[in-house]
């Protein structure tokens, strides 16, 4: 029992103690003397001196107390937490306040400030000492991470439980109609269960790692179909199911390019029959009786049914040309590229080329296009008209431009290139013809001459822009955590280990301090997962109170009225906040503050809090004691934690700083011997007197 209670407390019981004994021992010694003495009336003056030293003795032996508790008791303390602090956490600043408090206590300050000296002298060389050692596989994995995230596929890896363990950039395009993906949390939150479950469920059975499962999911979200593919991972020993990969590829547009496709065919078919019917009847009709040729009315017919035939022929034509880019999308090529890998062709077949014309950006099959010049240039060197070329690139008035293969000599007659066009385009592609690629590309080529003296074959690009800054490339880091594969999880809170839980570290920023009738107007929120903040998983949004800002609130934390115009509501913000800390404990920096707004928007938002709450003010005094300052800019000095000024009172800013300070407290409770939240709730009770504890249900 007495091991439980603080020093403090136990130095103070001692006094107590003492206090009693020299009390209890005077009362002793005067009735002893009373009982043994003659003298008559002593009773009164015994007890008025046994009061008067009773009071002398509780006196000084308090005063005693009160110099132990503030210069030894506090101090000891204070070193304690000081070294508590630098052990478990990367602070390696010298304890010098902890050493002015213990300036009674002899050599144990300075031999606790050489102590934590050493300490982060020894964690410094040993972190040198793995940087040099870790370097190599740093830069693999950053160049690993960087392939993933590159990969053109979703690809997640999950648990037997289908938690995420790992998913790319990918993944949150696809998956983020349902809320951005987040690590620890269930992949059927964004896939709907039925052809997941099935796909695990039979690959499971088979026991065959390399074995893999076709399927069509669909997000829970907007329903858009996916193409997937499950591999199970080699089982590792016999009681734990092994996880998964799964990669994904959003079919939906793929479908609505084919169901055009189709429809434009069946239109097609439909447009044709019925006028070629009528041009076959009537035919057939004048085929018996020459004299109906002489008719008007069945002339008139005939004709009516050409235009009616030839109008839908070059309508449907024209829409096949426009959607036939949707079909086999292009990608965008540079200019200079591609007349450089023709440039390159020319130099293998001994023909001299010059390229000249603007830096375009080009949508069209870089590959095919330089295989096609080759080919033109090596059929005109062969029939005589030159072995010395011009390739010319111009921009058009509208979106495209031309690309014009030039050579001084005669011209190349019409007949002559179009027969060109039905042949192979190179040996080893017979299939591939020139036509065929022109076709590709929505396009045709045609043979000019020029009055000075050139010839040329045009052939026009459909879509083409001009070369700008290549934008700031779209952050699409993998996430991931291995460690998850093999954690064991457990159902019951207050029975999981600190490290186990997944946490949402939160703050608001609202028009006041009055939560029964202020608004928040910023919610920003991050997540902890297996003992480290995730730093793609972030929630970050200014809220629209629907009230006016005062400018003294303005004034902490910088947002006005202009800034929040537009911004969801507390409903929508809420909801969106509530999904993201799904399945976590919550954790503020005094946290009834900030959930007492959260709750009271309950109904709005359709929606409970009723996660586990923690709160860093109690934490904070649970670890350093009641009487140390316990703000989150004390808690962060104390922890090494700098907050940038321009982070300081932002929703964001302040959310970051707790969340690393908790990162931090972390091993202090667990060298406490509170390695559960069971044990920390227990403890944090304790010091309700500093705030109410937001576990009431728990």
């Amino acid at each position: 029992m007495l091991e439980r209670l603080s020093l403090r407390i136990r130095i103070l019981l001692f006094f107590v103690l003492l206090a009693f004994g020299a009390v209890s021992a005077m009362m002793a010694g005067g009735w002893l003397v009373l009982s043994r003495s003659d003298i008559p009336d002593l009773a009164g003056p015994m007890l008025q001196a046994g009061i008067f030293g009773g009071f002398l003795i509780v006196f000084l032996v308090t005063g005693i107390w009160y110099l132990f508790d503030t210069h030894v008791a506090r101090a000891i303390d204070s070193l304690a937490n000081a070294i508590r602090t630098r052990a478990h956490s990367d602070v390696n600043d010298d304890i010098g306040t902890e050493k002015d408090r213990a300036k009674y206590l002899g050599d144990l300050a300075p031999a606790a400030s050489e102590i934590t000296r050493s300490l982060a002298q020894t964690r410094s060389a040993l972190a040198e000492s793995v940087a040099r050692e870790t370097s190599r596989l740093s830069a693999e994995k950053a160049r690993l991470e960087k392939l993933l995230a590159d990969v053109p596929v979703a690809v997640l890896l999950c648990t037997a439980d289908y938690q995420l363990v790992f998913y790319n950039g990918q993944a949150v395009t696809i998956l983020e109609a349902g809320g951005a993906p987040g690590l620890d949390r269930n992949l059927l939150d964004y896939l709907r269960e039925g052809p997941v479950r099935h796909a695990y469920e039979r690959l499971s059975k088979l026991n065959d790692p390399d074995a893999a499962s076709d399927l069509i999911c669909a997000t829970t979200g907007t329903g858009r179909l996916l193409s997937g593919r499950m591999r199970v991972l080699r089982r590792t020993d016999n009681i734990q199911r092994p996880g998964f990969v799964l990669t994904l590829r959003d079919v939906t547009a793929d479908l609505a390019t084919h169901a055009a496709r189709e429809a434009l065919l069946d239109e097609v078919f439909d447009s044709v029959r019925r006028p070629a019917a009528n041009l076959q009847t009537v035919i057939g009709v004048i085929s018996e009786d020459a004299d109906m040729a002489q008719a008007e009315d069945l002339m008139a017919a005939l004709l009516s049914e050409v235009h009616t035939l030839t109008a839908a022929i070059t309508d449907l034509g024209k829409r096949y040309d426009e959607g036939r880019s949707d079909w086999r999308p292009m990608g965008q090529t540079r200019a200079q590229d591609l007349m450089d890998g023709v440039s390159a062709q020319f130099s293998v077949l001994g023909l001299e080329i010059e390229t000249v014309g603007p830096d375009l950006m080009l949508t069209c099959d870089g590959f095919e296009l330089a295989l096609f010049f080759r080919w033109l240039g090596e059929k005109l060197s062969k029939t005589g008209h030159g072995r010395t070329f011009r390739l010319s690139l111009a921009e058009e008035d509208g979106p495209g431009a031309v690309i014009d293969m030039m050579w001084r000599g005669d011209a190349l007659p019409v007949g002559e290139l179009d027969a060109w066009l039905s042949e192979p385009l190179d040996a080893d592609l017979p299939d591939l013809t020139p036509r065929a690629v022109l076709n590709a590309h929505a396009t045709e080529a045609w043979t000019e001459t020029r009055a000075d003296g050139w010839s040329a074959v045009r052939i026009p690009i459909p879509n083409a822009r001009r070369a700008t800054r290549r934008p700031a490339p779209i952050d699409r880091e993998v996430v991931y955590d291995f460690d998850l594969l093999s954690k064991e999880r457990n159902a019951e809170v207050l029975e999981s280990r600190l490290e186990d839980l997944t946490y949402v570290v939160f703050d608001t920023e609202t028009t006041g301090l009055t939560p029964s009738s202020d608004e928040i107007v910023q919610i920003a929120a991050v997540r902890l997962v297996n003992g480290r903040r995730v730093r793609r998983e972030v929630f970050d949004t200014l809220v629209d109170p629907k009230r006016t800002i005062p400018q003294s609130s303005t004034e902490v934390h910088g947002i006005t009225e202009d800034m929040v115009k537009g911004a969801p509501t507390m409903a929508e913000a809420g909801k969106r906040f509530h999904d993201f800390a799904r399945g976590a404990v919550l954790i503020a920096h005094n946290a009834p503050f900030d959930m007492e707004f959260l709750r009271r928007h309950e109904t709005d938002i359709g929606a409970s809090f009723d996660h586990p709450v923690l709160d860093t003010v109690l934490l904070s005094a649970v670890v350093y004691g009641q009487l140390e300052q316990h703000s989150l800019d004390a808690l962060t000095a104390r922890l090494g934690i700098t907050i940038p000024e321009e982070a300081r009172h932002t929703a964001i800013g302040d959310t970051v700083a707790t969340a690393d300070a908790f990162l931090k407290l972390i091993p202090m409770l667990k060298s406490r011997g509170l390695h559960t939240f069971g044990d920390v709730l227990t403890e944090v009770r304790r010091h309700g007197r500093l705030l109410k504890d937001m576990n009431s249900a728990q």
